[in-house]
C-alpha cells in the first residue's frame, strides 16, 4: 500500500472549477492531436514502405492503436478525475515518487519543449508567406542574436498563456472555435485534391522502389503514423475541470480520436489520389504539392495557413493542459507552494502557467542549442504512456468495487496492446537515439533528489502526513 498525501486547508481546497464541456473536451482531443504531422509524414511514411496501399495500412493501425490508448485512458479519466491526469494514476498506482518524476519531466522538459517546438514551427511556416519574410533576420545582435522569428514565437508562447491565465473557459471557447475551423480547413483541402482532374484512384496502386521495405519499413511508417496521433492524453490532464467528467471524459477521448483518425485517412486519400507513390516520397510537403496542382500556387497558400492554424490550436491545448501538471503536483506538496495556488480571479493555475511560459521563452532563446531536446521528451513520453496506462490493471484489482461509469471496452486485451505498442516505440525511441535517449532517462532521474528534498520539507512542515490512507 502507498503512502498518499494529506494536505492541510488551504492547498486542500485548492480546486479548479469544472467549466469546459463535452463540445470543448472533443475540441482538446482533436485541436491538440492535428498539427502539422499529417502535412509533412507521408513523405517519411512513403519513403520506408513504398506503396500507397501500405501507408494506409500504417495511418489504419496507427489509429486502432491511438483508440485502444483513448479506451484506456477514459477509463482512467473517469475514475480519476483530477488535475494532472497521468500524475494522479502514476502517483496512486505506484507512489509519489514516481508520480513526481512524471510531473518533473513534464514540467521541466516535455511540456517546454513542446510549446517551443510547435512556435518554432509556426514561425517557419509564417515565413513561407511573402509578408513574413523578416522572421529569418535578425532583431537583436547583442549580446547575442535573437531572430525575429524566435521574438515572434515568444510573443505567440505569451499571448496563448496569458488566454489560459485569464480563465479556462475562454481558453476552451478559443479551443472550440478555432478546432472546428481547422477541421473547416483540412476539409477544403481534401475537396480542393480531389477536384483535380489529373487526379486518378489508380494511384493507389503505384509502388517507390527506393524505400525500406519490410517489416522493419512499415515499423518506421507506424511510428511515424503514431507521432501524427500523439496528444490525446492532453485531456486527461484538466479532468479536474470537466464538467461531468464520467461521461464526457470518455466521450471526448473516443469521439475526438475517431474524427482525427477520419480526417487523417481523408487527408492522405486525397493526397494520394492527386501524386503517385514516386511523388509522394519526394516532396517535402505533399498535401500542399497536391492542392497546387489542383488550384496552382493559391494551394500551397491555403495549406501553409491550415498548418499555421492547426499548430496554434495546438498550443492553445499544449499550454492549457501542461499547466495543470506543476499544480497538482504542488497542491501534494511536492513541489514550489505557489504553483499550487488558484488565481482569485479567474480560478486558473495561474502561477504554473506563467512559470511554464517562462520556460519555454527561455528554450526559444537558446532554439539553436536545444532543436535535439525534442527527441528527449519524446522518450520520456513513451515512458510514462506505458507507466500510466498499466496502472488499469492495479486500479482494478485495487479498487474492484470503485464505481466506474465508464469500464475501458475489450479490457483486458486493449490496454494490453496498447501497453506493448508504447513498450516498442519507446525501444526504437531508445535504440534509435541512444544517447539522447540515455540523456533523457538521466533528466527524468535527476528528479530522485528534487523530489526527497520537497518530501522532507513537506514532512517537516506538516504538509504530509505520516500516516498511510487511501489515494484522495
Amino acid at each position: 500500500m502507498h503512502s498518499s498525501v494529506t494536505t492541510p486547508s488551504k492547498l486542500a481546497s485548492a480546486q479548479l472549477p469544472r467549466a469546459l464541456g463535452l463540445r470543448h473536451a472533443i475540441a482538446i482531443v482533436v485541436g491538440t492531436i492535428i498539427g502539422s504531422g499529417i502535412f509533412l509524414v507521408p513523405k517519411e511514411m512513403m519513403q520506408a514502405v513504398g506503396s500507397a496501399k501500405v501507408v494506409y495500412l500504417a495511418w489504419i493501425v496507427g489509429g486502432i492503436l491511438s483508440i485502444f490508448g483513448a479506451l484506456t485512458y477514459a477509463e482512467l479519466g473517469a475514475l480519476k478525475p483530477q488535475a494532472g491526469g497521468e500524475y494522479v494514476y502514476v502517483r496512486d498506482g505506484y507512489g509519489p515518487l514516481a508520480g513526481f518524476l512524471y510531473a518533473w519531466t513534464w514540467f521541466v522538459i516535455a511540456k517546454p519543449a513542446s510549446i517551443a517546438t510547435i512556435t518554432t514551427g509556426l514561425m517557419r511556416i509564417l515565413g513561407t508567406f511573402n509578408a513574413f519574410h523578416f522572421l529569418a533576420e535578425n532583431a537583436l545582435s547583442k549580446p547575442f542574436a535573437v531572430t525575429w522569428a524566435q521574438m515572434g514565437a515568444i510573443l505567440v508562447t505569451i499571448a496563448i498563456s496569458g488566454l489560459n491565465y485569464i480563465g479556462v473557459r475562454r481558453a476552451g471557447d478559443f479551443q472550440y472555435i478555432f478546432t472546428w475551423l481547422k477541421v473547416l480547413m483540412i476539409a477544403a483541402i481534401v475537396g480542393i485534391a480531389f477536384s483535380f482532374s489529373g487526379g486518378t484512384f489508380s494511384n493507389f496502386s503505384t509502388t517507390y522502389s527506393g524505400a525500406t521495405g519490410g517489416i522493419s519499413g512499415f515499423m518506421v511508417a507506424l511510428v511515424a503514423a503514431l507521432w501524427a496521433y500523439d496528444g490525446w492524453n492532453d485531456l486527461n490532464m484538466v479532468s479536474e475541470e470537466i464538467e461531468r467528467p464520467e461521461r464526457n471524459i470518455p466521450l471526448g477521448l473516443i469521439v475526438g480520436v475517431l474524427l482525427v483518425a477520419a480526417l487523417y485517412m481523408a487527408t492522405n486519400a486525397a493526397v494520394q489520389y492527386v501524386l503517385p507513390a514516386a511523388q509522394v516520397a519526394g516532396s517535402e510537403r505533399p498535401a500542399s504539392d497536391a492542392t497546387r496542382l489542383a488550384i496552382g500556387a493559391v494551394g500551397a497558400a491555403v495549406v501553409s495557413a491550415g498548418m499555421a492554424l492547426s499548430m496554434l490550436v495546438g498550443l492553445n491545448g499544449t499550454v492549457m493542459s501542461g499547466g495543470r501538471v506543476p499544480f497538482a503536483v504542488a497542491r501534494d506538496g511536492y513541489f514550489f507552494r505557489a504553483l499550487a495556488e488558484v488565481h482569485p480571479r479567474y480560478f486558473t493555475p495561474g502561477n504554473a502557467l506563467v512559470v511554464q511560459a517562462v520556460l519555454s521563452c527561455i528554450l526559444l532563446l537558446v532554439i539553436s542549442r536545444f532543436q535535439q531536446l525534442f527527441s528527449i521528451a519524446i522518450f520520456a513520453e513513451w515512458l510514462f504512456y506505458m507507466i500510466a496506462a498499466s496502472t488499469i490493471f492495479i486500479f482494478r484489482k485495487r479498487l474492484p468495487d470503485a464505481r466506474r461509469a465508464y469500464r475501458a471496452w475489450g479490457y483486458p486485451v486493449v490496454p494490453a496492446i496498447f501497453i506493448a505498442a508504447a513498450a516498442f516505440l519507446l525501444y526504437s525511441t531508445f535504440t534509435d537515439n541512444l544517447k539522447r535517449s540515455l540523456l533523457g532517462s538521466a533528466v527524468i532521474l535527476a528528479g530522485i533528489p528534487v523530489f526527497l528534498y520537497f518530501h522532507s520539507q513537506s514532512r517537516r512542515t506538516g504538509v504530509i502526513s505520516e500516516k498511510t490512507s487511501s489515494p484522495r
